[in-house]
């Protein structure tokens, strides 16, 4: 049991940064934008997109932070109780699978918003571990 409850913290220190690929908030980075070549009806569509989930995702967020402050209260008692552990690591599990759900669905909609050269661009531009946003690529050369 002790062990199951080191995991599960474990886990809730270390999930954020094992994120899949892509979930970023690239549509408000200005940074990461410029130059993806967005036609203004693509960037209506991205604007509206992002508002119609930016209420879920407000809630969600703070279903994450909820569960985490309760779990983090049940391993801080004491003595700790396995079973209301238990329940909050099953809560924090559950409102992280809500999050990516989310994220991934806003990914989604987002993705078939852009061409595949765009894609493949944001894809290149995504911030690194260390913080930094890699330059935007140079226009090749005209011939």
């Amino acid at each position: 049991m002790l062990r199951a409850i080191v995991l599960a913290l474990a886990f809730a220190v270390c999930a954020p940064a094992q994120l899949p690929r892509g979930f970023y908030a690239w549509w408000s980075r200005p940074e990461i934008t410029r130059g993806l070549n967005l036609t203004p009806g693509q960037r209506q569509q991205i604007r509206a997109t992002v508002q119609q989930y930016r209420p879920h995702l407000l809630n969600v967020r703070a279903e994450v932070l909820r569960a985490e402050q309760d779990l983090t209260q049940e391993f801080n008692r004491s003595p700790v109780n396995p079973a209301k552990a238990d329940e909050a690591i099953a809560r924090l599990v559950d409102a992280r699978s809500d999050l990516t759900r989310t994220l991934s669905e806003l990914s989604l909609k987002l993705r078939l918003v852009l061409t595949d050269q765009q894609w493949q661009e944001l894809q290149r531009r995504q911030p690194t571990p260390g913080g930094g946003t890699p330059e935007p690529a140079e226009p090749p050369e005209q011939k």
